[in-house]
């Protein structure tokens, strides 16, 4: 069974296509709902797992959720912050908003 996370590999800005092709989908989902739900207000665990179930129409577990958020924060792709002592906020990086926009690019090219 796997968890969607790669440990130990923290990337930076040099490193952004080569890891925009290494994340799994779910790890981009997150990183396009963060980008979204981030416009009004840093979202929170609670917040992006309500927007992914809604949108992918599916039940999102927090064994899931919070590894691959970790492991996004880890690649320096999303800033979790504190909202207060139970409730963390997510908000992309600048690498985090390069790899979306490598992968926008990237998907956008089609069958060329």
């Amino acid at each position: 069974m796997s968890t969607d996370t790669h440990h130990n590999r923290k990337r930076t800005d040099s490193n952004q296509p080569a890891l925009a092709h290494e994340l799994t989908l779910f790890q981009i989902d997150l990183l396009v709902a963060v980008r979204d739900l981030e416009a009004t207000t840093p979202p929170s665990g609670s917040d992006l797992k309500d927007a992914l179930e809604d949108a992918l129409g599916k039940e999102i577990n927090h064994g899931r959720l919070y590894p691959n958020l970790d492991t996004l924060v880890e690649y320096d792709l999303v800033e979790k912050g504190t909202l207060d002592r139970r409730t963390n906020t997510y908000e992309l990086t600048a690498n985090g908003r390069g790899v979306l926009n490598h992968r926008t690019v990237w998907v956008s090219r089609g069958d060329q």
